[in-house]
């Protein structure tokens, strides 16, 4: 009997990972199909079940963000000493308690601390799903986040149009009802972590000679390319702010677009990143193809901030044509940056300390998210023509950051720091 021809496999079995692949990303969609059910509403439910009022609530939001940031290193240092599948069912199950806190209080100080203890393992959850498919899937780890990534999408859409439907009922109770539905999903997604095997950690080779000091892992904090690295690539996720933040409040004060427009925007850039992410990391195979994504990155930055300006130069037609033109470039722009960002962030990182690398690189998205909103309503109280100077800066920074990853790429990883107290053997890094 002939084999099937390889075409004729299912699209289950091209993913990744085998079964524990598969299963985390069903832990990825009911993850974010849970979050896609409270994120839309948050503020809401400060105001209208809280009580809070709009500088409390602004206030609270700025502080959990800014407490959160705090989240992915600390998960990188412990993914490096503790087992990676409870560390991640653990951040979970964090996620929820934090959530249903807000139940039991409507006091500012409390709702604002609880809220702030959830950001902690909300940012260490994404360090650490990240690494896991670093881990598990080896050399094929930019399909299998393109595929979670497109999952993610998936799940927030649907979480959203769950939202939407309960608050159209017009009830304050559908504001907890949410909150309840993302806590139960919260459970779920940690019993079916704990169901997913450890995968293989980076392991280190050790030398014959007893008499050579004993090697320290890398650290992050000291490499300065590393650290260059994330600094440039946390300018580079200012996309996903300029999107989601920026196009929908420039479409309402300074372009003569329908306000209606937004939404639907918005849903462009989820469609198009499902269809799209995956056949895309193709381009990014490699750690050098990652490399050269830069230069077509900073091309797509300039198109969608050019048209961004030309929106508010012209009538409805203009505006809406430009917009459109703009959302496109700006989401093919996030879906080439996220693809190069995964492969050179694990490529940049020494085996023996890549959690910790990983979890500083986690900063680059943690910070953008915090100080993002601040710089795009800042570009946009300047008007039309700091657009274009924006994409002039998101150009230096892809520039930069292609130039800082040049010679790092094309050398082996520097040896880990040795610890002279330490009669101890050396240690080897082996690579994927």
């Amino acid at each position: 009997m002939s084999r099937p021809h390889p075409w004729h496999r299912t699209a289950l079995d091209r993913i990744p990972g085998g079964r524990d692949g598969r299963r985390m990303l069903l832990v990825s969609i009911i993850d974010k199909t849970g979050t896609g059910l409270w994120a839309g509403c948050t503020a809401l439910y400060f105001t209208y079940v809280s009580g809070l009022g709009l500088a409390q609530v602004g206030l609270l939001m700025t502080v959990s963000g800014g407490v959160g940031i705090a989240g992915a290193p600390l998960a990188g240092r412990l993914a490096d000493r503790f087992p990676l599948v409870r560390l991640i069912a653990g951040a979970q199950l964090m996620r929820g308690a934090a959530l249903l806190a807000l139940l039991t209080t409507d006091d500012f100080l409390l709702l604002t601390l609880y809220s702030a203890l959830g950001a902690l393992p909300d940012r260490a959850g994404s360090v650490l799903i990240k690494l896991y498919a670093a881990r598990l899937v080896g050399t094929e780890r930019v399909r299998y986040q393109a595929i979670q990534r497109t999952t993610v999408n998936i799940g927030w859409s649907i979480g959203g149009l769950g939202a939407a439907a309960a608050l159209a009922t017009g009830s304050t109770r559908a504001y907890g009802l949410l909150l309840i539905g993302n806590v139960l999903t919260y459970a779920v997604i940690a019993a079916l972590t704990l169901r997913c095997a450890e995968p293989p950690a980076p392991t280190r080779v050790a030398a014959t000679s007893a008499d050579a000091p004993k090697a320290r892992p890398a650290n992050p904090w000291r490499d300065r390319t590393f650290l260059g690295y994330t600094a440039t690539d946390a300018a580079l996720f200012l996309d996903d702010t300029i999107l989601q933040v920026a196009v929908p409040l420039w479409i309402a004060h300074a372009t003569t677009a329908p306000v209606g427009l937004a939404p639907l925007l918005l849903v462009l850039n989820t469609v198009l990143v499902v269809l799209f992410q995956v056949p895309l990391a193709r381009f990014a195979a490699t750690t050098p193809a990652a490399r050269r994504l830069l230069l077509p990155l900073a091309g797509l930055f300039v198109v969608g901030t050019l048209a961004l300006a030309a929106s508010a130069a012209g009538g409805r037609a203009v505006a809406i044509s430009a917009l459109v033109v703009a959302v496109i470039a700006l989401t093919f722009a996030e879906i080439v940056h996220t693809t190069a960002s995964w492969e050179l962030s694990v490529a940049l990182a020494p085996a023996e300390a890549q959690g910790a690398y990983l979890g500083v690189h986690g900063l680059a998205q943690s910070t953008q998210r915090f100080a993002g909103p601040l710089l795009v309503t800042g570009v946009m109280a300047a008007g039309p023509l700091a657009w274009p100077l924006l994409g002039l800066a998101l150009v230096g920074a892809a520039a930069a950051q292609h130039r800082v990853t040049r010679d790092r790429l094309a050398r082996p990883e520097p040896e880990p720091e040795a610890d002279p107290s330490s009669l101890s053997v050396p240690t080897a890094t082996v690579s994927d």
